[in-house]
């Protein structure tokens, strides 16, 4: 499921930001700098308070700034962290500055409070203009986060060692409480636009999202014109209310289906209610942007193996129906030499046609299991396809990642050196973590969501009368009903018959057949994938993978 879309950091929400910031921060001691991510700085500040970290980032979909939880130690060998480090090393923040309408902050750094700053921390907040900048006493750029090329940008094009120049001015009138609703409906009306659009043009500082906050619900198409005089006084009321808790700085955190919201909300404001709540927004978000871009690249480099294993799997299936052409060589052999006086042309062509024929045969021991191996591997690569689509945690998808490697590993280096490779990855990664379950009755069920975890509820954890479950001939994944706790009833069978239906290829069916088998009957398939087996007989049951989702814990 792709994440909703990212509600971007506006003015109003910049501005409570800092509302909380100045009591907390001002002043505060500059300690550490960080570069989490390519598009992140962190900063460890402490004030009388405690310590403090804030992140600013200049990421175009996600520019951002606001207070972060104690980060683990990261990154702090970037050049722009050393750079900050250096910099900013002895001194205090002592002002934070915001202009206007402008998605621009200062951050003044100084040796203590009452002195001149030394040091400007700018962040700019402007999309895909995003910047971080460090400035001098002269304002003259120290170091950035991204240069801006003359190439790139003729206005505002910015390098270290460049006069700092702000953004160019914005257009349309800043919002003023001083404003008069005729002038106010005056500007607006100029133009017979949509409503959200006339907002837009009108005033500065006027987002998306604001105007979705601002209007009522299906007011945004509705061009200017159309408005009744109530309709009018309507808006104006809701224009007075936001304007009045943005100058007063009454601020607060409300979040809903379409984004967030920090201002006009009903509940008291917490302790950095706005900071907590757009560190917990955009963590979230980004974390699903990630995971959905983490699941797009494995899924292409699994289907492009499996591509790979398929073409080179039709290749031995090629030559092993080549095969039998050996015998009609052997005849056409055989044919030459039985003439009366059969010449040295006619000889020649006959021990070339035996020699063909010798290699033919020989190479049905060559290529039957180069062609299982080609099979093998890519029932692993199905199967690790059938994991990612159901994968929902970012854990499961670097889980597969690592195990796609070793997968890659085997077919580079060969099977030993794979297997080498596997066995690392399973120290590094720790103990497997399958999902854990329970039938109506209490009986435990494990569920692996990879190939590792099916290795592991499957040989190393199973004890002799538990039940192995697995949909027939289709990839997905293990379940094993430890019924050696105590008998089996045959909800308890159904049960686990279910989740393995709902955990597999066919899991958009209503009734998908899935064999049961004593754990003892499994075997390990030698040289392929882990959690890959083989066994004899079974019973074949059918699960419903919609029925499954009772016994699953809630999102």
């Amino acid at each position: 499921m792709a994440p909703s879309r990212l509600q971007a950091l506006d003015v109003t929400t910049l501005r409570a930001v800092l509302a909380e910031w100045r009591p907390l921060l001002l002043p505060s001691r500059f300690e550490k700098a960080q570069q989490a991510s390519p598009h992140a700085l962190q900063i460890g500040l402490r004030s009388l308070s405690g310590a403090h970290w804030l992140e600013l980032s200049w990421q175009a979909e996600a520019a951002r700034l606001h207070t972060i939880p104690p980060p683990p130690r990261q990154g702090d060998g970037s050049t722009l962290a050393q750079q900050l480090q250096h910099a900013l090393r002895g001194l205090a923040l002592v002002e934070i500055r915001q202009q206007g309408w402008e998605r621009v902050v200062e951050l003044g750094f100084a040796r203590r409070p009452g002195e001149p700053a030394l040091r400007w921390l700018v962040a700019e907040l402007m999309g895909r203009h995003s910047n971080l900048l460090l400035l001098d006493a002269d304002r003259q750029v120290v170091a950035l986060a991204r240069q801006v090329k003359p190439q790139q940008s003729r206005l505002r094009p910015i390098g270290t060692g460049d006069p700092y120049q702000p953004p160019p001015p914005l257009a349309g009138e800043p919002p003023r409480l001083e404003e008069g609703f005729e002038s106010w409906q005056r500007r607006l009306s100029l133009v017979p636009l949509p409503l959200q659009q006339a907002l837009r043009e009108s005033y500065q500082g006027i987002s998306p999202a604001l105007v979705r906050q601002l209007l009522p619900t299906d007011w945004g198409d509705r061009a200017v014109d159309t408005l009744s005089p109530a309709q009018w006084q309507q808006l104006w009321q809701i224009w007075r209310r936001w304007l009045t808790a943005v100058e007063g700085e009454h601020f607060g955190w409300q979040q809903s289906a379409e984004g967030y919201c920090c201002w006009g909300t009903d509940t008291a404001p917490g302790p950095l209610a706005v900071n907590r709540g757009l560190a917990t927004y955009f963590a979230a978000h980004l974390s699903a942007q990630d995971l959905l871009q983490r699941r797009q690249q494995l899924r292409h480099r699994l289907e492009a193996a499996a591509a790979r294993e398929t073409r080179q799997a039709s290749e031995q299936e090629a030559l092993l129906a080549a095969v039998p052409e050996g015998e009609a060589l052997q005849r056409r052999a055989d044919a030459l030499l039985s003439q009366r006086q059969p010449s040295r042309q006619c000889i020649d062509e006959a021990q070339k046609l035996y020699k063909t024929a010798r290699k033919r045969r020989r190479s049905v021991a060559a290529i039957t299991p180069r062609l299982e191996l080609h099979r093998q591997r890519l029932a692993g690569l199905e199967a690790s396809l059938t994991y990612l689509d159901q994968a929902d945690s970012s854990d499961q998808v670097a889980s597969l990642a690592r195990e796609l490697e070793a997968l890659l590993g085997d077919r580079k280096h060969g099977s030993q050196g794979g297997r080498r490779q596997a066995r690392a990855s399973q120290g590094a990664e720790g103990e497997p973590q399958p999902l854990e379950l329970h039938t109506a009755a209490g009986l435990p069920l494990q569920v692996g969501r990879n190939h590792r975890q099916n290795e592991w509820i499957a040989f190393r954890q199973a004890r002799r009368g538990d039940l192995w479950f697995h949909a027939q001939e289709i990839p997905g994944s293990h379940v094993v009903l430890k019924s050696s706790q105590q008998p089996p009833s045959e909800g308890d069978l159904q049960a686990a018959a279910d989740l393995a239906a709902h955990f597999s290829r066919g899991r958009g069916n209503r009734r998908v057949p899935v064999v049961m088998v004593p754990t003892e009957e499994l075997q390990r398939i030698p040289g392929a994938a882990p959690g890959t087996v083989r066994h004899r007989g079974g019973t074949v049951l059918w699960g419903e993978p919609q029925r499954a989702l009772s016994l699953l814990p809630e999102p």
